[in-house]
């Protein structure tokens, strides 16, 4: 015999019940929460993720680390030979339960960007990236707890939905510590640790590197990028050497260049080539011919001593920075910590790498094999082809 079937509902019954379910009234058939679809699980950071209905918020993070170690600051995604910054950030940002663990895998779906792709074993105490995340409470101490500590969240700034630390940046400040031994004449011992940079000579390095301020063709200052190239087109806005100090009876200085941005090994290149015309072996009309169309050779300095001190955002300030709804992003609060995190964290590995690996007397010893006279064309021959102007580019990013 076969079973006895429900009578159905009036019509009428099943839509006032339909409404009652999904109003969530009692006696209306199954509550509304139960009716919705499992949320998709994520795994689990270490503090735990927030609920999946909260929505991310775009800001931005002053980063400080040291450099020595690392290859670089940007993230070479399915490659773990290299080890990046950026690869102890994000695992940071996913253990901390900011940012789901497919935005760790994909940086696009945070929009992660970077003002400047620092270069192995560079340092800085002011980078800043952008990014969307979930702003769970104590975020930076949360992010923090899961980072080394040569690598520090300084701070945290809400900005426009838009916002791209890259495109929105004006300039960059970096400073580049080195011995003094490196600008002593070149009949000296190459690490003559009792050497003093005297007045004289530091009016000299200042004004050679016052000759790099301006718009000039960088083309010499690093790879693959041709004259014709307008990327190859750099503005400086300032460079300069500060008085000399002493650290652990060794004296350094610190040379300071502010621009709108940089190419790859630009600054060490600026650098190197100041050096080797201090010491003798290059003539000061190099640095007008390395602005030519003409290959140059142009020595490219240790990495050690690079430090990303600062990033500007002068237009954004003045467009949002005082409109009521968001910070100025001056970071003058995050200073001191800044100056702190540099005192315990770079300089100390800057002077002891020094000592200990002697990366700047290497250097200095190579110096005599660059032959500063010669040009592309003249030292290949005469017949010999000259390289293509619009020959390979290497980006426009920052990335030095």
């Amino acid at each position: 015999m076969a079973e006895t079937a429900e009578a159905p509902a009036p019509a009428g019954t099943r839509q006032q019940q339909d409404r009652k379910a999904r109003s969530g009234w009692p006696g209306g058939g199954r509550a509304w929460e139960d009716s919705e679809q499992p949320a998709k699980k994520l795994r689990s950071g270490a503090d735990g993720e927030p609920p999946r209905k909260l929505p991310k918020r775009k800001i931005v993070m002053l980063l400080a680390y040291s450099g020595k170690g690392y290859h670089g600051m940007q993230r070479n995604v399915g490659s773990s030979q290299f080890k990046t910054i950026e690869d102890d950030l994000v695992s940071a940002l996913v253990r901390s339960g900011c940012i789901p663990e497919n935005h760790g895998e994909d940086m696009r779906k945070m929009s992660f960007q970077r003002c400047a792709r620092t270069d192995k074993g560079v340092s800085a105490a002011g980078q800043v990236v952008s990014l969307k995340v979930w702003l769970i409470d104590g975020i930076l101490e949360k992010i923090n707890s899961h980072l080394p500590s040569h690598i520090r969240i300084l701070g945290l700034k809400r900005v426009t939905g838009g916002f791209n630390s890259k495109n929105r940046c004006d300039a960059r400040t970096y400073v580049y510590m080195l011995p003094t031994f490196a600008f002593a004449h070149k009949d000296r011992d190459v690490q003559d640790e009792t050497y003093r940079l005297s007045a004289e000579t530091l009016r000299q390095v200042n004004r050679l590197l016052a000759c790099y301020k301006g718009t000039h063709n960088f083309h010499n200052f690093t790879s693959q990028k041709g004259p014709r190239e307008p990327s190859a087109q750099r503005y400086v806005l300032d460079m300069f050497c500060e008085e000399p100090f002493e650290r652990d009876g060794m004296e350094f200085a610190v040379i300071k260049v502010k621009g709108q941005s940089f190419m790859t090994h630009q600054i060490r290149k600026m650098v190197g080539l100041v050096v080797a015309i201090v010491k003798g072996y290059a003539p000061e009309d190099v640095l007008e011919r390395s602005w030519g169309e003409a290959k140059v050779d142009v020595p490219k300095a240790p990495g050690l001593g690079l430090v990303l001190e600062r990033v500007h955002f002068e237009a954004y300030n003045r467009r949002f920075g005082c409109d009521g709804l968001h910070e100025p992003l001056d970071w003058a609060r995050e200073e001191a910590e800044a100056a702190a995190f540099k005192e315990q964290h770079i300089y100390p590995t800057i002077t002891s790498t020094e000592r200990r690996e002697r990366p700047m007397a290497r250097w200095l010893s190579t110096l005599p094999a660059h032959d500063f006279s010669a040009t592309a064309r003249t030292a290949a021959g005469p017949g010999a082809k000259a390289p293509s102007p619009q020959e390979g580019s290497d980006g426009d990013g920052d990335s030095d």
